[in-house]
């Protein structure tokens, strides 16, 4: 894979996590609403903004990768 490709990939997962977020974040409202236990929700939540933080570093060190390999 080149590099390009590694960062429409990062692109990706990093889209992808924050959808799973924004979803995660529905969840525990409708779950607050209804009067039932956020504990494991929030649980995840704090997960996949782990998560998140994670592949935002790697497209970061992806992109440094890019530019160093651009003819100077």
């Amino acid at each position: 894979m080149t590099h390009h490709e590694d960062l429409v990939e990062a692109d990706r997962l990093v889209a992808d996590c924050m959808d799973r977020i924004a979803r995660q974040r529905e969840v525990i409202a409708t779950r607050y609403e209804q009067g039932l236990p956020v504990d494991v929700a929030e649980s995840m939540l704090r997960a996949l903004e782990e998560s998140l933080r994670a592949e935002e570093k790697h497209r970061q060190f992806i992109i440094e990768r890019l530019k160093d390999s651009e003819p100077s």
